[in-house]
């Protein structure tokens, strides 16, 4: 079947992981620890980051979670902060993290581009909607998306397939029409379930070649490669 939408991870797919996110990390485990650096190392740990170095494990809590799992995660590892005040801390510092985020590629240029070719976009991240919509206005191609779907939007979270029916509802898609591209297992997963015509993983974030090729039909370097693998339909 011809594709003709694709729907996108947010972090690690079309921003920087590490440049946009690691910061971040490192700021939300110090307000979990209530400013305590050795246990917000802890915490940093237990979510699957290097305090030192910075890596994040494909994946892990802080790679793939929505702001809930990550919320319950580090409660269950020790953390000073109530859950229910994680929520909402986490919520608010994810929307404002879209003014220090580092794409991966010119995004205005790159969804417009999209369009011309008459293809359906949408975003599925398990950041909340708030911080997507954030992040598109930022960049300015919040016009040229069909969908945007976040862990509170609905749809369920991934690895589950709502996000990417949701999608397919949205736009009027056939599942099999859908390329899905993300830079985690969860985002395959999610494809694969929802019956998308193919999976894309990047390396952009935290996942990596080994993690990725057993649930991917491709593995590019970033979604930029996109645009060849459409020339060749």
């Amino acid at each position: 079947m011809k594709i003709a939408g694709i729907l996108f991870d947010k972090d690690g797919t079309l921003l920087d992981y590490a440049r946009s996110w690691v910061p971040v990390n490192r700021q939300l485990t110090l307000m979990a620890a209530g400013g305590d650096q050795a246990l917000a190392d802890h915490l940093m740990r237990v979510g699957g980051m290097d305090p030192e170095s910075g890596v994040v494990l494909a994946d892990s809590l802080l790679a793939a979670g929505n702001t809930a799992e990550i919320a319950r995660g580090l409660v269950d590892a020790g953390a000073v902060l109530s859950y229910e005040d994680m929520l909402g801390t986490f919520d608010t510092l994810f929307a404002s993290a879209s003014e220090m985020s580092v794409p991966v590629t010119d995004l205005k240029s790159f969804f417009s581009g999209l369009k011309a070719r008459g293809l359906k976009t949408g975003i599925a991240s398990s950041d909340n909607e708030r911080s997507i919509r954030a992040l598109a206005q930022r960049f300015d191609f919040l016009r040229d998306v069909d969908y945007i779907a976040g862990y509170d939007t609905g749809y369920g979270c991934k690895p589950e397939p709502g996000m990417a029916l949701g999608f397919c509802e949205v736009t009027g898609l056939d599942a099999g029409a859908m390329i899905v591209v993300g830079d985690n297992s969860h985002d395959m997963h999610m494809g694969r379930s929802a019956g998308a015509g193919m999976t894309i993983g990047v390396l952009t974030g935290t996942g990596t070649r080994q993690t990725l090729s057993p649930l991917a039909d491709h593995v590019f370097d970033d979604i930029t490669s996109l645009h060849t693998l459409l020339d060749a339909e």
